[in-house]
């Protein structure tokens, strides 16, 4: 009998083709697509599924990528996912693979995160140590707000015409080791909301202020009192944040606008705590408005849900984390303020999102310096092979 390490993937499996995971992650960053832009990124992808013999069905939610691949005669189904598109930046790392299309730029890792799923895929559709159904998902536009490529990959029948019982998914992590791998049960990546505010005044004359409501002040004094409301509001044994990210008045310094404008970003890990941050910021904004005789309008757009992690799911892909690294390469993520698409899938199914280790000098993401680390394709892609195998094993063996 071979050993149970034996019996599914490891990371050693993958060296033979870390050459080619590298060529195909750096020709990827050369090639870099926005949102709902992804064609050519999405053809890439499928025809390579196809050469492995893959069930694929394209353009699904937009340029998304559904493959699919069974074997033997279990019923239970797997979902990973990767997501694809890339980011509106300047890159200036000076790598010979860097983005051949200025203004754009892999500064996400979901070069890294498309490569270590296709990974995953060669391996499984040569060696198929499984028994059920592998569906592997390509995601365009999560870097897109609303609506995002999840949202319209799930709209287009994403759940019903692919079913399956459990998804995961993954981000790289600048800061932790390369090829280390952290997991977090329930709440793990916040809700992210967008509050568009216009406070209208009264214009005229710089040299004559009593005559005017002027909406810059209005706008000052509500940027103060919107730091009181996680600090004075939100119980402190929870996490938020407001920030006001934009603001906008007047074109002239001796013209006293009529109009001031401003957008905060609202970033929460609890339902009860994000329906608390959105009562607070409209109350506080029109009290402030009202007390300078000033009018407002708000737009309060609720974005990203939280990343919730199912607690069976998460337990079982840190069993075989442990199984693949070592328990001393696997930790517990710590909460993270940024927000993820995946969310809108963790409400339909259970599943996890995991994060792998991109490196501690690694530079940050969204940065026109951060690079995916090649050094964590091998871990990435055994991750997801090893997964799929574990959760479809064949219990009648």
């Amino acid at each position: 009998m071979p050993s149970q390490d034996n019996l599914y993937a490891r990371v050693s499996d993958f060296d033979a083709m870390e050459a080619e995971l590298k060529a195909t992650r750096q020709y990827l960053h050369a090639h870099p697509e926005l949102s709902f832009e992804e064609a050519e990124t999405a053809l890439f992808v499928a025809e390579k599924l196809e050469g492995w013999g893959w069930d694929v069905t394209r353009n699904v939610g937009g340029h998304g990528v559904v493959a699919r691949l069974s074997a033997g005669t279990g019923s239970k189904g797997i979902a990973i996912r990767a997501d694809m598109d890339a980011l509106p930046i300047l890159e200036e790392t000076g790598f010979a693979y860097a983005s051949k299309a200025p203004g754009k730029m892999h500064a996400c890792g979901h070069d890294g995160h498309t490569t270590v799923l296709l990974g995953a895929a060669e391996y499984l559709s040569r060696t198929r140590r499984f028994n059920g159904t592998v569906t592997l998902i390509f995601q365009p536009a999560e870097e897109a707000g609303k609506p995002s490529g999840a949202q319209k990959m799930i709209a287009d029948g994403l759940f019903e015409r692919f079913p399956f019982d459990a998804i995961f998914g993954l981000h790289n992590h600048p800061g932790a080791p390369e090829g280390t791998l952290l997991l977090r049960s329930g709440p793990m990546m916040a809700s992210s909301d967008t509050v568009n505010i216009t406070i209208k005044g009264k214009g005229g004359h710089a040299s004559r202020p009593h005559l005017t409501i002027d909406p810059v002040v209005v706008a000052c004094n509500l940027v103060v009192a919107l730091q009181t409301v996680v600090s004075r509001n939100v119980d402190p044994t929870q996490t938020a944040v407001v920030t006001v990210g934009t603001i906008h008045a007047g074109e002239a310094v001796n013209v006293i606008p009529e109009y001031a404008r401003m957008a905060l970003s609202v970033r929460s890990f609890e339902p009860k705590v994000r329906d608390l941050l959105q009562e607070r910021i409209t109350r506080l904004a029109q009290s402030v408005a009202e007390g300078f005789g000033a009018t407002i309008e708000i737009n309060y757009e609720r974005g990203y849900p939280v990343v919730v992690n199912s607690e069976a799911e998460t337990a079982f892909a840190r069993t075989v984390a442990e199984e693949l690294v070592g328990s001393d390469r696997v930790s517990t993520c710590h909460l993270i303020p940024g927000s993820e698409d995946f969310a809108y899938f963790l409400e339909h199914k259970p599943g996890s999102f995991l994060r792998l280790g991109n490196g501690v000098d690694s530079a940050i993401l969204h940065s026109p310096k951060y690079d995916f680390a090649d050094g964590s394709l091998t871990t990435g892609a055994a991750m997801w092979a090893r997964l799929a195998e574990r959760y479809l094993q064949d219990t009648g063996a």
